[in-house]
């Protein structure tokens, strides 16, 4: 296997260790009952947690600066945020609780849109190292 494939599913695997300690073991009450209301603090810190976690990333793939590391930071916090204040605002106007299918579509979504941000900064990473 081409070594920039082998780092690129190293940056993926890495990328998705870190979603799910971000989203599932870091996150506190606090920062998802608050997500769904816009500019609160509890949902620009749960965005901040996972910004400040990708640079675990830059251990197999580094950026090409420091201008791209901070580029790569705002666009994820911009997005992670949008995706899980869109995903609560969602929830809220239809009343979507865990027995209603639609919050199961609503969660996959989420996890998707943030999967494939993550694809996104891989692409990047590799574009800027060419």
């Amino acid at each position: 296997m081409p070594e920039i494939a082998i780092l690129c599913l190293a940056a993926i695997a890495i990328l998705m260790v870190k979603h799910t300690a971000a989203d599932f073991f870091l996150q506190t009450s606090y920062q998802y009952c608050n997500k769904g209301t816009y500019g609160h603090p509890g949902g620009l810190l749960h965005a901040g947690i996972h910004v400040a976690l990708t640079p675990l990333v830059y251990l197999v793939l580094a950026p090409a600066s420091i201008m791209l590391a901070l580029a790569i930071a705002m666009g994820e916090f911009v997005v992670h945020y949008h995706i899980d204040w869109a995903k609560e605002q969602l929830g809220r106007r239809k009343k979507l609780t865990p027995q209603t299918a639609m919050y199961w579509q609503a969660l996959g979504m989420d996890q998707l849109l943030h999967g494939l941000t993550y694809v996104g900064i891989v692409a990047i990473l590799v574009w800027a190292m060419s």
